[in-house]
């Protein structure tokens, strides 16, 4: 786990380092939240994806309250240390609004 720890930029955010969660069988972007390192850690243990809350200030699990849990297959990390990309078996829906997807409203293009 600390070789994990140290891949990671955590003094560039305030130690919040942002994570793009994507199905891990179609590749669906499903949702972006943050990871301090002790959501990061209980992710790993657990196999449940844990975030931080800004506007709570608060660890949370995906999925304590709803039910739609998200287990973590895969870490990775970018280039430069500072984002995260986890891959995960979706369980429900993964935005609190009922989609699939908190990429739902295309404000852009064809």
């Amino acid at each position: 786990m600390k070789d994990l720890l140290k891949k990671i930029d955590w003094e560039k955010m305030n130690n919040l380092v942002p994570v793009i969660i994507q199905d891990f069988k179609t590749s669906q972007v499903l949702m972006q939240a943050y990871v301090n390192q002790e959501a990061l850690k209980l992710t790993v243990e657990s196999g449940n994806c844990h975030y931080f809350s800004r506007s709570k200030n608060r660890i949370w699990m995906k999925g304590e309250t709803s039910g739609h849990i998200q287990k973590v297959k895969e870490i990775y990390v970018d280039c430069d240390g500072d984002c995260l990309l986890f891959k995960v078996d979706q369980i429900g829906v993964a935005c609190h609004t009922g989609n699939k997807s908190c990429f739902f409203e295309k404000i852009y293009g064809a």
